[in-house]
């Protein structure tokens, strides 16, 4: 049995849901057990324990959301050199580009030299004001349907010795 290891934050709601539908997509394949983790909650050890992974983060002033780097910075060194080779994914709902945020989740991928399995899913809502930014998201069901063929993915190659 596999593990695959979803490790995310969200404030208002949207990259819960890109999460959730990674999940959903992950767990029709039987042999991978997915563990869906809030970023304050998910250690060390869950990334040591599992064998591929999918961070999720909203874009907050044009960076990774803080409280996912808080998950890097308490994990990256006594991560590093023991979880090489694995695949990633990386989700981002932004209210801008995202791209920011994915290189940032890219660098430390490359530090730990975790396998990006698919570029970094991107999903803009647009949200610009104050007031947008802080609404509840709802994400659609195309990109949702992204979201849970990502998840999908990751778990077939994970379960076939492809990544």
């Amino acid at each position: 049995m596999k593990t695959l290891l979803i490790a995310y934050h969200s404030m208002t709601g949207g990259t819960r849901q890109m999460v959730e539908a990674a999940a959903r997509g992950a767990a029709s394949e039987p042999t991978v057990r997915v563990r869906l983790l809030p970023a304050p909650d998910a250690q060390a050890a869950d990334l040591l324990e599992a064998d591929g992974y999918i961070f999720g983060t909203p874009e907050n002033l044009a960076a990774m959301a803080g409280l996912m780097k808080d998950f890097f910075d308490r994990t990256y060194y006594p991560a590093l050199d023991r979880i090489s080779g694995r695949p990633y994914a990386t989700l981002i709902c932004a209210g801008g580009d995202g791209h920011n945020a994915a290189r940032q989740v890219e660098r430390i991928a490359t530090g730990w030299r975790l396998k990006a399995i698919a570029d970094p899913l991107i999903v803009c809502t647009h949200a610009q004001t104050p007031e947008a930014i802080l609404a509840p998201k709802v994400i659609g069901p195309d990109d949702l349907m992204r979201c849970e063929e990502l998840g999908a993915a990751l778990a077939a190659g994970m379960s076939i010795g492809v990544f």
